[in-house]
């Protein structure tokens, strides 16, 4: 049965793939964004859906509709992005995940707020548990995102036992694919970006850190198996791709996949930079029969793709 579904930060990268991933569900679509990182040419396409609307919004500020289901992927995630204005994405997560806990009571909706591997920090636990409560910087320059996400996280709970909230709780491991910001700053766009136009490749510390990337499809995935499983699990739940690699292996990969004459500097690690990321994806495929599916280099090759369309766009 269509559904009334509010997204917000829906013309973000993630955001845009889940809007068009549950217009083509047929059910109809409220998109809430500010444009602080999201970009209207990611949901270009959508426009001229009837059951598609698009209303720009910051959430720090109260919103109201009549939906059944909240998507919360609203924030800023590269460090360029929210650490360029840190209270602001501080109030982004708290203020904006109140105000969507608000019109979830109200509505008798059921709310998902897109959480982050972040949460655990520079963690001491490999790979990482959902039972792990993290290790994480209070007062640091990435403190804004984690601990934001971190107190989102604590809000849902609340408001789920105080109030009989139907929430929802996933944690986001690294994602790429089409629909990134070329200028975001994270490891996928920079390195293919860089790749892509004979610039040096840019390591930051001696590349022996490890992620573990994710395509954004197997994770739109996940996401929407999450907020309708049956047995209303609510998470927190890992949503990533366990197979993990180190930034040097991973920059190799790409020098190779486009073909480019780049080089690889290093340069120093910026502060609070977590050595290690893996997500432990047992509850995921335990409770919702999920794991990744695309290839790295199937995902890498369609990345590539986006960009190199884009970068030629913009020339």
């Amino acid at each position: 049965m269509s559904k009334r579904i509010l997204v917000t930060g829906g013309a973000g990268f993630i955001g845009s793939h889940l809007c068009k991933r549950l217009l083509d569900e047929g059910n109809n679509v409220i998109c809430l964004d500010n444009f602080f990182t999201g970009s209207k040419k990611n949901i270009e396409e959508l426009l001229d859906n009837s059951r598609f609307e698009l209303v720009r919004h910051d959430i720090t500020k109260e919103y109201y509709a009549e939906v059944d289901q909240i998507y919360n992927m609203a924030c800023p995630a590269s460090p360029p992005h929210y650490q360029y204005n840190p209270i602001k994405t501080m109030k982004t997560s708290v203020l904006g995940i109140i105000n969507m806990l608000g019109l979830a009571k109200r509505c008798k909706a059921t709310i998902l707020q897109a959480s982050t591997s972040e949460v655990y920090g520079d963690p001491h636990v490999h790979p990482q548990v959902e039972t792990y409560w993290g290790n994480v910087n209070p007062i640091g320059i990435r403190s804004c995102y984690d601990e934001g996400k971190r107190c989102a996280e604590t809000l849902m709970m609340d408001y789920h036992r105080q109030n009989n909230v139907d929430t929802r709780i996933i944690r986001i491991f690294n994602t790429y694919g089409p629909n990134m910001d070329p200028q975001d700053g994270r490891v996928v766009s920079n390195f293919i970006v860089q790749a892509l136009q004979g610039q040096d490749i840019t390591i930051y510390g001696d590349g022996s850190q490890t992620r573990s990337f994710c395509y954004v499809s197997d994770l739109v995935d996940g996401i929407v198996k999450m907020m309708n499983n049956p047995q209303k699990f609510i998470g927190p739940v890992n949503l990533g791709n366990p197979s993990e690699r180190t930034i040097l292996e991973f920059a190799k990969l790409i020098i190779e996949m486009t073909g480019s004459k780049s080089k690889i500097v290093y340069k120093p690690l910026p502060g609070d930079d977590p050595t290690q990321r893996k997500p432990d994806i047992s509850l995921a495929k335990k409770e919702l029969g999920w794991e990744p599916k695309v290839d790295i280099r199937e995902g890498i090759e369609k990345t590539i793709e986006y960009f190199d369309k884009k970068l030629k766009e913009n020339k």
